[in-house]
Order: C-alpha cells, then structure tokens, then sequence
C-alpha cells in the first residue's frame, strides 16, 4: 500500500508543478497590468479629485511671509514654496495640467494622424507616396527641437503647448495607423466589402478602423509618458505652462532656483513625473506584449 501511494505521489507532482506554473503565471500576468493601472488611476483621482476632496488652499496666490515652510506644517502637509504657495496643491494641479496636455495631444494625434495614415494606406499609389514623405519630412526634424521652435513661436500657454506637442505626434501616430490599415486592408472581409459595392468611407469607418484602433490606443499610451516629460521640459524652459500656474515642469524649474536650501521643492515634482512616465510606459508594454500574445 505504500509503495502505490508513493507511485501516486511521484505521478502527481509534474502536474501539480505545472499547474502551479500555470497559476503564477496568471497571476503575474494580472499584476503586470493591474499595478501600472491601479497607480494610472490614482494618479488622476490624486490630481483631479483631490484638489477637491482635501481641505488645500489656492495653488497661487500665496503670502511669501509663509514661504519655506518645511513638510508637515499644519495647513500645508509637504509645506510652501518660496512665494509661500502650498506645495500639495500646487502639485496636484501641476498634475492636472499634465496629463491635460498627455491626453488632449494624444488625442489630436490620434485622430489627425489616425486619419491621414488610413487615409494613405487604403488610396495607395501617388497620394500613398506624397503623404509619406511629407511625414517623413516632419520626423526628419529632432522632435524636441522642432516642439520648442513651435513654442517659441506661439508662445507659453495651455492651448499652444498642446499644439507643439501635437505636431511630433501626428506622424508617429499616422505610421502605426498605415501599417495597420496595409495589414487589415488584405483580410477577406474588407476586400468581401469592397466587392460588395460598399463605399471607400464606409469601409475605413465601419471595416477598418475597429480593427486598427486597438493598436492606436496602444501607441497612444506608451506616448503618454513621451508627451508628459517633453511638457515638462517646455516648462522648464519657460514654453509651456506659464507660471504662476503650476506644472510639474514648472515646478522642478521653479525649486532648482533654490535647491540647495529646499530640495524638496524638485524632489516632489519630479517624483510625481517620474511615477507618471514609468507607470504608463508599464501599463502600455504590458498591454502591447498581451495583445501580441507574448
């Protein structure tokens, strides 16, 4: 009897250890995805919730006769700036302002960009080669140097800043969606449509684009964090958020003024822009390597 339930034990084990690999894998698989998105989420409900929620003062405006205050004075939990704003508040809407910009210049590269690469894909032929070299033309450019000369032009603002940033992103954007579209172009079901007498938009709108999209939003996060930090390099440079309105990049230029007497005043933006960058750049690895099957 012992010896079959020492058989029974060694047969089990390999498949106990499978199933065990199986599980973790799961599992790991879910936490991959699910940390960068819970601290995502976070993040915007930090941002734009809690300026709300939490009992902080105007993020402007403040008495430099309360300048300095170190972390924990009461009113102010990370404590003041130089002029004698709160710290917390000015963060968390520097946050807002952000991820503003993240969101809206992706947007407009999606659809512009998304638009102009699905377009060129399914015209092909001449208007196929003139759209790609006018893109080519643009990403030609260093990114960072063309965003600034756009913002040195347009000057420091909400509104222009997003409109520097946009226009690195359209081209990226626009090559993903025409490589998309080439491969789903080929699929039986759009030549089945295009046969059936279905007009060209109809078929980009209804055939195509749900099928493209997927991988347009996917690139669109991992540009999450690019946008983020090249907006907080405007700022810094005095190109983007105008002070006294806060930005984490106008934050960090603003305390290395003085970073040897209060070197939290860079410490705390420039965690919080780091913990956004490294966050969605995570969340849309994950999310490409799970599509992809990886």
């Amino acid at each position: 009897m012992a010896v079959a339930d020492t058989t029974t034990r060694a047969l089990l084990s390999p498949a106990v250890g499978i199933d065990r690999s199986i599980r973790w894998a799961r599992i790991r698989k879910r936490l991959v995805i699910g940390v960068p998105a819970a601290i995502v989420v976070l993040l915007f409900a930090a941002c734009f919730l809690g300026p709300y929620v939490l009992p902080l003062p105007s993020p402007t405006g403040g008495d430099v006769l309360n300048s300095s205050r170190p972390p924990g004075t009461p009113g102010h939990p990370l404590g003041t700036d130089v002029n004698g704003n709160d710290v917390l508040s000015r963060l968390l809407h520097g946050g807002q302002a952000s991820l503003i910009v993240a969101i809206a210049v992706n947007a407009v590269g999606l659809f512009i960009g998304g638009v102009i690469g699905a377009l060129s894909a399914y015209l092909g032929g001449k208007a196929d080669t003139i759209i790609m070299r006018g893109l080519d033309v643009l990403i030609a450019f260093p990114s960072l140097v063309l965003t600034i000369a756009i913002a040195q032009v347009l000057g420091p603002s909400l509104p222009n800043t997003i409109l520097a940033l946009s226009a690195f992103s359209i081209p990226g954007v626009a090559r993903v969606a025409r490589s998309s579209t080439l491969r789903v172009t080929s699929m039986p079901f759009v030549q089945a449509a295009a046969l059936g007498g279905s007009p060209w938009w109809r078929t980009l709108l209804f055939h195509i684009a749900p099928n493209v999209l997927p991988q347009l939003l996917n690139f669109a996060m991992l540009g999450m964090g690019i946008v983020i930090v090249t907006e907080g390099a405007l700022s810094f440079l005095g190109l983007g958020i105008p002070a006294p309105a806060p930005s984490w990049g106008n934050m960090i230029y603003e305390g290395q003024q003085s970073l040897s007497a209060t070197p939290l005043l860079v410490l705390w933006p420039s965690l919080a822009l780091l913990l956004a960058v490294l966050s969605f750049n995570l969340l849309g690895e994950n999310v490409r390597d799970e599509m992809s099957g990886r």
